[in-house]
């Protein structure tokens, strides 16, 4: 594991503790007299509270505590959970109807929680929980994604969230008016549930002045903020860390109901307690992703060049907004819908609307996969209707290497590209030339195969600001203290791997600690692709406060001038001496002389400005037309990352996020009845992307390094999911297009590409 070379391919050190069973996760390092939580959920969409009597269910065995929201209002705990607003066309801000941790005189989707059972045991908190008595008076439902309906919130008239917009809208109708072609299309982007390995858990404790929380999530300041704030204690009194957590994606990255009342509880019994959702409980709970409708626009000069673009889009939220859903389902989603194309006039429309369903806002990287996808799409029909080769129909409009640094039309800065570059290496790596024989071999066998492309943008999101401490140990080795935190990603390899490259330290000297309040004061957490582009950049702040401390050392050692000593990432070298001691040898010089203030460090840095990392993805697709089945049969990802400090790492990562895309594209999909409730609530009924829906992907970066930070990185985290979805789309679209099908949307399930086949044979025959 010693350091070779920058940016070696290490395999991760986390996973040997993975693979042989010693992970810690919360649901095993729970306190093992913890009380078990059983949450009491409502069985109907939406329905007003007549009654509710936990008395029987508080004196049934092994039971010591039953919570109701009149409880944690009586106790004086802050019941509502905030969210991020944004503000409307009209300048008035979202509508904010309260997301109450327990439901009080309604509810409003199924699974809601309405009381929670602390018990001995997990059977005797279950048991007590169906001795709640509660008395419903159902209300009509609202599941459509439209405006309108049976009113959900009164704060929240017509069911609308929030009504936002960006651009210009006069220059854009002009450009519509004045344009040579116009292309319009409408794409559903199907609603999906995250499904971590791991299902959210939590437990928490009380020593009777302090609160621990223990919860796998995606970072611990923001959930402590929440309990300081939900129970008003000092921030002092609180204590939040992140075990291992096997997979985030977004749906982590939010504060839920449940964490907040096993705190409370923990505080009222003095005694631990502990919650683990269980899988349909999370299918019904977490925060989904996608569920909206973007009707596209696109004008174009005589040269097939863009003059304008207009959506309109609706998205559901669910039945509350979450911590981020009007931010992402808007400013997010709009911040990269420009894409990498030179765009002179835009108009983004975009609703929010509310439905008996649970919140709708996160899944691997909310936002940025919705509108490349609705993007890249219309990018594809406008290339079949303009008769143009889709492939130079995005050269033709790509932003110019030479118009860098590029501000886009939404706002964003782009600081460097060459998106034509990259495209190009897509084509050779893809065996583009090749396509032609491949597709008339498929059709001699009676199989339609498509190619799909998309060529995608993301920007780095999340908190620019991070901080680092650095503790050098008696054992001789260092400590990282980091404000991310890894859902699984490999940051214990990554951050130590870096760590090493800029101070010649052995990895396997040096231990990543994180997901600990008490032992780094402020982090970002995980998010938005930014953990290892801004954990980096802070980490060299501190390398560079440690090698100006350190040169004093070794220059007091030598008896030369600080000036007369230099570090070249692996040894200090000190002018006209023999000296060359590494850096842990200079720490152990510090000890030994008392200087125990040069044996920590710590730093604050922020990015000067977001990555924006970009890549063309190439699918291909194989149809049974007899079947339905679509077969996913080569895939091809040529990625813009910037410099990479572990390559293997990056395209673990891709691997994934194109394996999620693959899912929604060919299987996911959620579905509720009239009635709000939730049909696809097992995997019996809701189908996750398997081993024989993937071939093997083909993967390859032409690094255009970044300006916004010092080692020229670009996130890569969610650059996978990103991508995919309109590539395996627009191949499928592509090989169903000869048969006459003009819509194609997501998922691509046998029977839907069927009847697709079936509702288009007589346009087909024509």
């Amino acid at each position: 594991m010693d350091k070779f070379g920058k940016s070696p391919p290490v395999k991760r050190i986390e996973d040997s503790r993975f693979l042989t069973g010693r992970g810690r996760y919360v649901d095993d390092i729970a306190p093992a007299d913890a009380l078990h939580g059983f949450v009491f959920r409502s069985p109907v969409a939406h329905a007003e509270i007549a009654g509710l009597d936990v008395t029987v269910a508080r004196e049934a065995e092994g039971v010591a505590l039953v919570l109701t929201a009149q409880d944690l209002l009586e106790a004086g705990v802050e019941i509502g959970i905030p969210a991020t607003l944004v503000k409307n066309r009209d300048g008035s801000m979202g509508a904010s109807p309260e997301r109450p941790l327990l439901a009080r005189d309604r509810v409003r989707f199924v699974g809601e929680a309405v009381a929670m059972v602390f018990a001995e045991t997990l059977d005797q908190a279950r048991d007590a929980a169906e001795l709640i008595e509660v008395d419903l008076k159902d209300l009509p439902v609202h599941t459509a994604l439209a405006t309108g309906g049976p009113q959900i919130h009164p704060e929240a008239p017509d069911n609308r969230a929030y009504d936002w917009a960006m651009g210009d809208e006069a220059a854009t109708a002009a450009a519509f008016d004045s344009a040579a072609h116009t292309v319009t299309l409408k794409v559903d982007d199907n609603r999906i549930i995250c499904n971590a390995m791991e299902p959210r858990g939590c437990y928490a404790e009380w020593d009777g002045e302090r609160l621990h929380l223990a919860f796998n999530g995606q970072g611990v300041w923001g959930m402590k903020g929440e309990l300081v704030r939900a129970l008003g204690l000092d921030a002092e009194q609180v204590r939040v860390t992140n075990p291992d957590v096997g997979g985030g994606f977004g749906m982590k990255g939010m504060p839920y109901p449940e964490y907040h009342v096993c705190a409370f509880a923990a505080r009222a019994l003095g005694r631990p307690v502990r919650w683990m959702s269980e899988r349909g409980e999370a299918m019904l709970t977490d925060n989904a992703g996608r569920d909206l409708t973007s009707t596209l626009e696109l004008a174009f000069d005589a040269d097939h060049r863009i003059t304008g673009f207009r959506t309109e889009t609706i998205s559901n939220l669910g039945a509350y907004n979450s911590n981020f859903a009007q931010l992402i389902q808007s400013q997010l989603y709009s911040r990269v819908l420009t894409g990498v194309y030179h765009m002179p006039a835009i108009w983004l429309h975009v609703q929010g609307v509310y439905t008996n369903t649970t919140q709708v806002d996160a899944y691997r990287g909310a936002g940025r996969p919705e509108a490349i996808y609705a993007l890249e799409r219309i990018m594809d029909r406008a290339a079949r209707e303009l008769s143009v080769d889709p492939w130079d129909l995005r050269r033709r409009n790509f932003i110019k290497p030479d118009q860098f640094p590029y501000k886009t039309l939404v706002g964003e800065t782009y600081d460097v590209g060459d998106f034509a570059r990259v495209l190009d290496h897509a084509a050779r790596r893809a065996d583009r030339d090749g396509f032609a024989a491949r597709r008339a071999k498929s059709e001699a066998v009676g199989l339609l195969r498509g190619q799909g492309l998309c060529y995608y943008i993301e920007s780095i999101l999340g908190a620019p600001s991070e901080d680092v401490k650095v503790e050098f140990t008696e054992e001789g080795g260092a400590l990282i203290y980091v404000g991310t935190q890894s859902n699984g990603q490999g940051h214990e390899t990554v951050f130590a791997q870096f760590l090493s490259d800029q101070t010649g330290i052995p990895t396997d000297r040096i231990a990543v600690v994180q997901g600990d309040s008490d032992r780094i004061a402020r982090g970002g957490g995980t998010g938005g692709s930014r953990s290892v582009t801004v954990q980096t950049n802070v980490t060299l702040t501190a390398v560079a406060e440690i090698v100006e401390k350190f040169s004093a050392v070794v220059a007091e050692e030598a008896g030369v001038a600080a000036s007369a000593v230099s570090f070249d990432d692996e040894r200090f070298r000190a002018e006209g001496t023999n000296l060359t001691p590494t850096m842990l040898e200079v720490a152990e010089m510090a000890r030994a002389k008392g200087r125990n203030d040069l044996l920590v460090h710590e730093a604050t840095a922020q990015l000067p400005a977001r990555s924006f990392p970009n890549g063309a993805h190439v699918a291909e697709v194989e149809i049974d037309p007899e079947t339905g089945v679509v077969r996913v049969d080569r895939y091809t990802v040529v990625d813009d990352f910037g410099n990479l400090i572990n390559p293997m790492l990056a395209e673990g990562q891709v691997h994934g996020g194109v394996v999620q895309g693959i899912g929604q594209a060919l299987t996911e999909r959620v579905v509720y009845d009239e009635e709000g409730q939730l049909l696809s609530a097992s995997f019996m009924d809701y189908a996750m992307p398997r081993a024989t829906d993937v071939p093997m992907i083909g993967f390859d970066t032409e690094p255009v390094p970044s300006t916004a930070n010092p080692m020229g990185m670009k996130g890569c985290g969610e650059a996978g999911t990103v991508g995919a979805l309109a590539a395996v789309a627009n191949a499928v679209q592509d090989a169903l297009w000869a048969r006459g099908v003009r819509q194609a949307d997501m998922p691509f399930t046998p029977q839907r590409v069927w009847s697709m086949l079936q509702d288009e044979r007589p346009l087909a025959a024509e």
